[in-house]
Order: structure tokens, then sequence, then C-alpha cells
């Protein structure tokens, strides 16, 4: 009896925060090869990727090389070399991408040409391998705000990108639809909120609202009195079991079988405040929260107050959160405290 052969990944944006997690769930719950780029140029950074091929859980897995990086600028094709070897791969996440909507305001055109870049070459080279399946990750910002209260936006809601980060991310959505209708290749597109978790850029809302609080710090909150900016908030390793979730259960699909290719919002269910956020973050750390509101559209143009997804469809699909938001930002910022280098 023959085995099966084992399945093959390639991940791009692995050293980034969300890539690590997923490189680290996919090699921790399959059996499959992955293949990681970064191009250690933006965010990505080779000590997120370290600890998961080399130490911790993965002192009880088998020695066998199943984690391997390739540093590749995905703004350049990849040569033929690089195309031969990553031929015969079966998935790939496309999750490399810029992602901070300040930088993309201040300096819009490098920001918005280097995400074209990066999915065009990431869609030529599936093109080349032509794996079954391609999750293009995107966001929830390429819809825009949502109302106060409202459930959220669902697949296939009007794309109305406020700020370059969104619409760069909405400019890869449609090059990605016209690669799976024009060339076939299989293409599933994914939208998620706010993630969050261990070895976080300090930049970001919690990480940066933690330091804060633990160093007595006011915390700026976006708002006004009775309309404080509102975001569903969920742990990286969440996401990543989505993905695995999709990979396995939903096969993407196919032109001209349908119009359009699969869409899935990924997402806590509930709305929290940034104020109750900020709260959160600071009983969980042990600290007094010192606040203050600043009104959000003169403090920061082309963000959204409230965003907002509706993840019923992949719930209906079989899926739901695996560890719940609570203890999720608990374990977060239990661990950062434990290793406060990354709050530096």
């Amino acid at each position: 009896m023959y085995a099966l052969p084992v399945k093959k990944l390639l991940l791009t944006g692995a050293g980034g925060f969300t890539g690590h997690h997923v490189l680290e769930h996919i090699l921790l719950n399959t059996d499959w090869d992955v293949i990681a780029t970064d191009s250690f140029r933006h965010k990505g950074r080779a000590d997120r990727i370290a600890p998961v091929l080399n130490g911790g859980e993965w002192e009880r897995v088998p020695r066998r090389s199943r984690g391997q990086v390739i540093t590749h600028d995905l703004a350049a094709p990849f040569s033929r070399d690089e195309t031969v070897r990553l031929s015969g791969a079966d998935y790939v996440i496309a999750m490399a991408s810029e992602s901070h909507v300040d930088r993309s305001i201040r300096d819009p055109v490098p920001f918005v040409r280097n995400n074209a870049d990066v999915m065009l070459n990431t869609l030529e080279l599936c093109r080349a391998v032509f794996p079954e399946h391609v999750i293009v990750i995107s966001t929830d910002e390429v819809y825009g705000p949502v109302p106060a209260g409202s459930p959220g936006h669902g697949e296939w809601s009007p794309i109305l990108p406020s700020n370059p980060y969104s619409a760069s991310k909405a400019a890869q959505e449609a090059v990605a639809i016209s690669y799976w209708r024009t060339y076939g290749v299989p293409v599933t597109i994914v939208n998620c909120m706010n993630l969050f978790g261990e070895r976080q850029d300090p930049e970001k809302f919690i990480p940066k609202t933690l330091r804060a609080v633990t160093r007595g710090e006011t915390v700026t909150v976006h708002g006004t009195p009775g309309d404080v900016g509102t975001r569903h908030w969920l742990h990286a390793r969440n996401l990543a079991d989505a993905l695995l979730h999709i990979l396995r259960n939903l096969p993407p699909a196919q032109f001209p079988e349908t119009d359009r290719p699969d869409r899935w919002n990924i997402a806590s269910p509930d709305p929290v405040s940034n104020l109750e956020m900020a709260n959160l973050i600071a009983t969980a750390a042990g600290c007094e929260l010192h606040y203050e509101l600043t009104d959000f559209h003169s403090a920061r143009p082309g963000h959204d107050p409230h965003y907002g997804l509706d993840p019923s469809k992949l719930e209906k699909a079989g899926w739901k959160p695996p560890v719940d938001f609570a203890e999720s930002l608990d374990r977060t910022v239990k661990w950062t405290l434990a290793h406060p280098s990354w709050l530096d």
C-alpha cells in the first residue's frame, strides 16, 4: 500500500506578524511541506520565523525538514529557477503585502505600487505552476465603513475603499479575479479584520496600548463621547485555523460554472469599541487606563470609525474560532508582558 504524497504549501509574507502565525499553525496541524517567502524589507522579521522552526512545540516534532524559507521580494518576479523549485505546490496562501494605513496615507505611491506588484508577481507564479487552490488574503477595509451597530459587511458588498491601503487591497482583489476568469487560476478571496497575537509590531493598537498602560502613559482613543470607533478582533491563529478549514473542506469555485470566485469573511462575531479594548488590555495587564478621546475624522483622515464583517457564511460552512476573544486577548497580553522586547 502506497502512502499519499505529502501536500506542499507556498506561503508568502511568512515573516510578517500574521504570516508567522499561519506558518506555525500549518506546520503543527498538518504533515504538509511549507515553502515560505519574505523580502524582510518591510515588516517581515526572521526572529518571528526562527521560534516557529526551531523551538517550543517543535522539540516534539520529528526532525524532518518541513519548513523552508526563501528570501524573495515579491515586488520583483520569480526567477526561472525559483519557479521550477516551486512547481508542484498544491496550495498557495498569498499573504505578503504592506498593511499599515498611516504609512499608506503618508506616502501612497510606492505603497500602492508595491502591493499591486506583489499580487501580480504572485499570480504570475500561480499561472506558471498552477496549484490546486490559491487563497488571496484581503481586508474588511476594501468595503469602507459600516454604520455604528451594523452586523457588518457580507461577502460581495460594494467595494468602497477609504484610503490608499484599502484601495491597494481592492486592486489586488480585482487582479486576482481577472486571473481567475482569464487564466483559470483557482483563486479564493478571504477578507479578515483586525488581528492580534504574539510578536505583533508595536505600531499596532494592542501592543501600543499595552506599552502605554504599563508605563503609565495616556492612551489616545479615536472617537467622541457616544461615538467611539469599533472593530471585530481575531487572534491570528484563529485566522490560520480558518484558512486551513478552507483548504481542507471548501474547494475553489471555477469559471464558468459560477460568475465569481469564492469569498469568505473571517472575523469574530461581536464588535468591540476602541475604548473597551483599551480597558480590556489594561485589566489583563493589571494596570490602570489613562486615556483621552480624539476626534476621529480630524485626527485620522482616510480612516473609518466603524469596521465590520459578517462571518455567518463561513460559520454555516462549518468553521468558528476555536479560541474565543477573551481568552485570546488574555494569552496575548500575558505572553507579551513576559517578552517585553516585542514592545520596543
